[in-house]
């Protein structure tokens, strides 16, 4: 037998045994041959490099070493999914569904773990990235990093397609965990807080030999791509099981909304036998012809829900209360409490959100306090132990003033919050904006981050985002923690920033309320900052979802003199103000005003694409036929009631090829 072929079955019998023993449990023989194997396939490898191959079982144990996480874009967005928390709440997504497809529904229920989303990318069989889910759009390269995580297929087994990406969470089961903390506290080191962060951080360890030495483990739910040759989601479990994946076998396929209801119950009360944390249940809708018809809203799929389990629930002492100023002037009331343990971490802190809810609760310093996290996520104060108030205890008056720099602050009619006015002299603010400016869904600049920010406004080198754009290598040396190449990264990555696309730039400059999708949405109406700048209130409202608070919001950010000075220097920069040349040719007017539901399989193109031609033509995409709807793009096994509602409302019905030559 040749080196070559003795590489070649070394490697497939290791993979196999691999599999055995990290997915299915069922290992067939000892640690000490598997490692004899591996030894022998090591020695052959060193000695015949010519016979290199990426996705080697050798390769497992780590050796790369990663300073900087390439930041990759998703070719398939990660969607956030929308989350519940009783079970109305679900009956009431059911009847929302319902409205939208036609035919019986089923659907799959699946465990939601807790641990560090990951997207893996496969291409003829071979892992060629792994990436976090970052923004959802995009995410860092950590596939060295998991490269090492033996429960990840390097290569896989069967027919599969040709290229795909399946989604999963990479987690820290708690045995492994558990055994990590006694190691640490054996060396005299502190412990890890919970096996979520843990995992999660272990991600973006520089050195992969050391996350090798983590027992992480990668549980996979969703495959994307295009032309799969798949219709349901359990079938999609199904299959990633066979490529080789560990997919949890949990997974269960019902056909209503009841049984969903059982399957939360089950595990509401079983999940604390789980190898792993979790925090929920996802159901999805199970055919993926439905999934696709239901389509997204801006953040997440219609076709899924997340029900989260009830939060864990902990009494506390409230300390003090603090006010934080954010960067639109808001004050946000914090909650300063005993440090008490909390879902796994320590809280010391809790948000008050704002007066009101102080004053609905009737919430004191010294008042013993409910605390519990908001989806698992953000610790909130819940009620008051009236039973132990302190008879001394005085009712809290909200702060007048700001408490960074002393202005009286103003509370419009309607709105929840206070606000410190001090827009250009309040250093949050200031602090604040070029944050959210440098931040990765807005400009993502690389080597700049928020405490940097700090540094750079406390030194008064910059007073606003446009300031950045002025610095030199020699102004940021100087800053604390500032090393040669840091600098230069940081002047590069703003230099980079010049190139992002025009609806980011203009989610960046911080008009209020104006999110991702308005920006979105604004840009491609109007096409350039100067046209924005110049609409009325009128012509603003009617732009589509562009209500009269976000209207008035534009017109107020373009009526200062100051905003409109710092939108000219950032021209003046080279930051793109405007849709590029290139989108733009790619765009037309034709289907303005005009409004498309979109039904059925087609051939020419992807639902995706065609969606996506719709927009770029000027026209809109809404989910259900209304009196609204000026056609339908019809494809093939287009829904019965949605033909019959189109029928009754006498709105055009259109063939795939009938829509094509519409724009052409």
């Amino acid at each position: 037998m040749t080196a070559k072929d003795q590489i070649s079955k070394l490697r497939n019998e290791l993979r196999v045994h691999n599999h055995n023993y990290y997915v299915l449990d069922t290992p067939i023989i000892t640690d000490y041959d598997f490692d004899i194997k591996l030894k022998t396939l090591q020695d052959l490898e060193v000695k015949h490099p010519e016979f290199y191959d990426v996705n080697s079982p050798s390769l497992r144990v780590g050796g790369a070493i990663t300073k900087n996480f390439d930041t990759i874009v998703h070719e398939h967005r990660m969607y956030s999914l929308d989350n519940s928390y009783s079970k109305e709440d679900l009956l009431d997504w059911e009847t929302r569904i319902k409205k939208l497809v036609d035919g019986d529904i089923q659907y799959t229920c699946e465990l939601k773990y807790d641990g560090a989303s990951i997207s893996l990318t496969y291409e003829n069989g071979s892992l060629i990235k792994a990436v976090t889910r970052g923004d959802g759009s995009q995410g860092d390269n950590v596939t060295s990093n998991v490269r090492t995580i033996k429960s990840v297929p390097l290569k896989l087994t069967g027919s599969f397609p040709a290229k795909f990406d399946i989604r999963g969470e990479i987690v820290l089961p708690f045995d492994g965990f558990n055994k990590m903390n006694e190691e640490r506290l054996e060396i005299g080191e502190e412990p890890y807080r919970n096996p979520r962060n843990t995992a999660s951080g272990s991600l973006k360890l520089q050195d992969s030999t050391e996350v090798a030495k983590r027992p992480l483990e990668c549980l996979l739910y969703n495959i994307t791509g295009n032309n799969l040759s798949i219709e349901s989601q359990f079938e999609s479990l199904e299959n990633a099981r066979n490529w080789g994946f560990k997919v949890p076998t949990v997974a269960k396929l019902v056909n209503s909304i009841d049984d969903v209801l059982e399957f939360v119950d089950y595990w509401d009360v079983h999940r604390h036998n789980l190898p792993y944390e979790t925090d929920g249940v996802v159901i999805k809708v199970n055919n993926l012809f439905q999934q696709e018809e239901l389509g997204y809203t801006a953040k997440a799929p219609r076709w899924a829900m997340a029900y989260k389990f009830k939060a864990e629930r902990v009494s506390t002492r409230l300390n003090s209360i603090s006010y934080q100023v954010g960067r639109t002037g808001a004050i946000t009331p914090v909650a300063n409490l005993d440090p008490v343990e909390l879902a796994g971490t320590t809280v010391k802190r809790a948000s008050l959100h704002n007066a009101d809810q102080i004053e609905k609760l009737d919430i004191r310093v010294g008042d013993e306090v409910f605390v519990e996290k908001g989806g698992e996520i953000i610790p909130k104060i819940i009620s008051v132990d009236l039973t132990k108030r302190p008879s001394h205890s005085e009712i809290t008056q909200y702060i007048t003033e700001c408490p960074e720099c002393n202005t009286t602050l103003e509370r419009t009619e309607g709105d929840a919050k206070h606000y410190c006015p001090n827009y250009s002299g309040c250093a949050p603010q200031v602090v604040g904006r070029i944050q959210h400016y440098i931040s990765r869904k807005a400009m993502d600049i690389e080597g700049l981050g928020g405490e940097t920010v700090a540094l750079l406004v406390k030194a008064e080198l910059i007073t606003n985002y446009s300031d950045l754009y002025q610095l030199t290598k020699d102004q940021v040396i100087p800053l604390e923690r500032m090393a040669d190449k840091s600098a230069e990264n940081l002047i590069n990555g703003v230099e980079a920033s010049k190139q992002i696309q025009f609806e980011r730039v203009l989610y960046a400059i911080g008009i209020r309320f104006v999110g991702e999708t308005v920006a979105k949405k604004l840009a491609k109406h109007y096409k350039s900052i100067d046209a924005i700048a110049k609409a009325s209130i009128e012509d603003l409202v009617s732009v589509d979802e562009i209500g009269e608070r976000i209207a008035e919001s534009v017109l107020n950010f373009f009526a200062s003199e100051e905003h409109r000075e710092i939108i000219e220097r950032l021209k003046q920069f080279g930051v793109q103000l405007e849709i590029s040349a290139e989108v733009l040719a790619n765009q037309t007017d034709i289907l303005i005003g005009k409004t498309f539901v979109v039904s059925g399989v087609f051939e020419s193109v992807s639902r995706t694409e065609l969606k996506k031609l719709i927009e770029d033509n000027g026209g809109k995409v809404a989910s259900s036929i209304s009196s609204k709807t000026s056609y339908v793009v019809a494809g093939d096994k287009m829904g019965p009631s949605k033909r019959t509602k189109a029928e009754q409302l006498n709105i055009p019905l259109l063939t795939e090829q009938e829509f094509l030559r519409f724009i052409v």
